[in-house]
């Protein structure tokens, strides 16, 4: 019976033809604009990295805007010399299934070249309303290492400047690999609104991911951003060269206005800043970030406008380097608002893992503070302004005998900067419960100002 019901169901089978031929190929669905499917091959893109297929892509997304569809990037390198459109309802789809490494360099490439010198031009690709990005490596394979050169964003999500009624929303990229982006994606200036960034990894040069002028909540997720992408000979990369112009120069993730914008697992390795808040002529930004990490920066996160409501940041881990500031939490003079820092680690050698100078209220809770910097270290928290809580939390002691990536060996001699400075420009400051490997050392220059509660006192060095 079982076997006269799979016959009844799969004919196909009866006749002795296999099921799987009944299916059209990749090239039949192309041909067939009914079902919604646009090859570029179709509409005279050739692959080989010589042609500029510009023209070809920009008809097969004309042509798929009338009813909307799928604009297909079949396998192989794809050479555009101009800027894209993706109108309304339509999709741009390669065949990578996720993001990519730098090697074995397979699959959809798109391979952008203008824009030379003009940071300021059009996008690679700019995004209208209900539009994605999907399954593309994208590499400028005129961009050189030996002298590494401004080119405009890769990917934009924008209204139509044309149109000034005109607001986008929707528009997702996923699954996209930046091989040596100068400026890699951003949103605005015009409106905008649940843009959808997820599954994204790759090398960008000057900045990572800029958000503007979001008005309904944006989404950014599982987001890696690497000097490793643009690191192989398999896309004329040098390691060396790549990580010292990103930590030099890139500014990974940039936030203007948004209300809210909701980021979860995003990294950047190396950065000047790894995230930078900031205040544009649309506004600032509020919102949650949650395991988030900075790596190699100068400076992990500079905050130097949020909105009221400000940043609620959990789960986050933060290594600065020896370079510039050389600070994990820089809160800037001019920074209003809230920003409350929750389970975070911050470590690595710094001068200090968080500054604070604006008028803000900071607050960090059950988080990991420690310096393997062993040169005049300053205290992990210097508070100059603004008003200020650390609730149980630790600070931590550098060992001289563990190894990178290894546990401690034993309970060696460590060094254990001062804690807390609480400098005279701060207004309060509540610091309870915390702990510490010789305890918690704090400098309070602000007296009954600030309530120091339960914290493990302070111990000299055995």
């Amino acid at each position: 019976m079982r076997n006269f019901n799979l016959l009844c169901l799969l004919p196909g089978l009866a006749l002795g033809v296999s099921v799987l031929a009944q299916v059209p190929a990749p090239s039949a669905l192309s041909q067939a604009p009914a079902q919604g499917v646009f090859n570029i091959v179709d509409f005279g893109a050739t692959a080989g990295g010589q042609a500029d297929c510009t023209p070809a892509i920009q008809r097969a997304i004309d042509a798929a805007s009338g009813k909307g569809g799928v604009v297909l990037v079949p396998v192989g390198r794809w050479r555009c010399d101009g800027h894209l459109e993706l109108k309304k309802g339509v999709h741009l789809s390669g065949l990578n299934q996720a993001p990519q490494s730098w090697e074995p360099a397979t699959g959809s490439i798109l391979l952008p070249t203008e824009g030379r010198d003009q940071e300021s031009g059009p996008a690679f690709i700019e995004m209208r309303s209900s539009t994605s990005i999907k399954g593309v490596t994208i590499y400028y394979p005129e961009q050189r290492v030996e002298d590494i050169r401004p080119y405009p964003w890769t990917i934009q999500i924008r209204a139509n400047p044309a149109d000034r009624s005109e607001v986008s929303f929707d528009s997702t990229v996923e699954n996209v690999t930046l091989i040596n982006s100068y400026n890699g994606i951003r949103t605005g200036p015009t409106e905008n609104g649940r843009h959808r960034l997820f599954q994204i990894n790759g090398c960008v040069l000057r900045r990572g991911i800029l958000v503007d002028w979001t008005g309904d909540i944006g989404r950014i997720e599982n987001v890696q951003f690497h000097s490793h992408f643009w690191a192989h000979p398999a896309f004329e990369g040098n390691w060396k060269k790549v990580y010292a112009y990103m930590q030099q120069n890139l500014e990974a993730f940039i936030f203007g206005r948004t209300d809210w914008e909701y980021v979860n697992n995003t990294f950047v390795f190396p950065a000047r800043v790894g995230y930078r808040f900031i205040e544009t002529e649309n506004g600032a930004c509020n919102g949650q970030f949650s395991g988030i990490g900075a790596d190699a920066c100068d400076t992990c996160m500079l905050v130097e406008a949020i909105q009221p409501q400000g940043l609620l940041i959990s789960n986050g881990e933060f290594n600065a380097h020896r370079v510039g500031r050389s600070t994990q939490i820089v809160v800037e003079p001019g920074c209003s608002g809230s920003i409350r820092f929750v389970n975070c680690g911050f470590w690595g050698p710094v001068a200090h893992n968080a500054v604070l100078r604006g008028p803000a209220y900071v607050s960090f809770s059950e988080c990991y503070f420690s310096n393997d910097n062993e040169k005049d270290p300053g205290y992990s928290i210097v508070a100059e302004n603004g008003k200020l809580q650390v609730h149980n939390s630790t600070f931590d002691a550098r060992s001289r005998e563990r190894k990178p990536g290894n546990a401690w060996t034993g309970h060696d001699a460590r060094n254990q900067p001062g804690s807390i400075h609480l400098k005279a420009g701060l207004k309060s400051a509540i610091l309870q419960g915390n702990n510490g490997y010789y305890g918690v050392k704090i400098q309070n220059d602000i007296g009954r100002k600030a309530i120091l509660r339960d914290n493990e006192p302070y111990q000299s060095k055995p």
